[in-house]
């Protein structure tokens, strides 16, 4: 009797492991690192890219232009890039619409040539606005290119990120906000990057909220908080309870490990990496 029909066959249930010593199954969704983290740390870029690539990483985000070839030809995704220009001034106000479309539409057409699925939106700080008027102008200005990202095939992100710590008055800053912006457009081209970090720190709750709004996500980003450091023990986020959940939903994109390494980077994202990783 074969082992998997012998398992089968006295109640165990299969785990779609591979047998062979040594070998796992297939991974849920695939994991990958964003460049500024880890390139300002004295890694030699090369090696450190290769060094990733070992550990099972598929992909770097947020890289410098002069790197997108070196990458590409390491046979990895060039999985986001900046859709425009500042966190700050973004899409919130409606004199920004102009500037940050023709910044998006010159980026959908590297994204083309790179294959980038992901183009990184930010609504911009508050700076006095009410949720609404932020909510109506972010639409707005949102609706002016979501067709060409459709007929590109490529995904505007908007961005959620705390308002409290790392970006003070930022009006994304919460996961409803974002979602609701996105209901307006209604473009399957328009979603939320839920950062795992920054929504820890404005709202906790990361499941459930991962769980309601999924519909709407298109990737994710992972740090341990307090501190934005390693995902250890010593920070306060369950991740590999938060990435179970994430599999279970049926994601197949792209989770990116945005985290400051405390030690040797090569150590912290081989830690990452068995951290987040979940087989099918």
């Amino acid at each position: 009797m074969k082992r998997r029909q012998f398992f089968e066959r006295v109640g165990f249930v299969w785990l779609g492991l591979n047998w062979k010593k040594g070998e796992r199954g297939m991974e849920a969704f695939r994991q990958d690192l964003c460049w500024w983290c880890f390139g300002g740390s004295g890694v030699d870029p090369l090696k450190f890219i290769r060094e990733a690539k070992q550990i099972g990483y598929q992909g770097f985000e947020l890289l410098p232009r002069e790197m997108w070839d070196t990458v590409r030809g390491e046979g990895l995704t060039i999985v986001t890039h900046g859709g425009h220009g500042t966190i700050a001034d973004g899409l919130n106000r409606k004199e920004n619409h102009s500037r940050i479309e023709e910044e998006i539409l010159a980026n959908l057409e590297l994204a083309k040539v790179y294959e980038i699925p992901i183009l990184i939106c930010f609504s911009g700080n508050r700076r006095g606005l009410s949720d609404e008027e932020g909510i109506d102008n972010t639409v707005e200005g949102l609706l002016r290119v979501a067709k060409k990202a459709e007929e590109a095939g490529v995904t505007l992100a908007l961005e959620v990120l705390n308002s409290k710590v790392d970006h003070k008055d930022y009006q994304a800053d919460r996961t409803w906000w974002a979602v609701e912006v996105c209901k307006r457009v209604n473009s399957p081209r328009v979603r939320v990057l839920y950062d795992i970090y920054h929504m820890q720190i404005m709202e906790g709750d990361v499941i459930r909220t991962i769980q309601e709004n999924f519909e709407w996500m298109a990737h994710f980003h992972t740090a341990g908080n307090p501190g934005r450091r390693d995902l250890d023990d010593e920070q306060e986020l369950n991740y590999r309870g938060i990435m179970r959940a994430i599999a279970r939903l049926g994601y197949k994109g792209f989770v990116g490990q945005e985290f400051i390494p405390k030690g040797d980077p090569v150590e912290a994202i081989r830690r990452a990496y068995e951290i987040c990783r979940v087989d099918t």
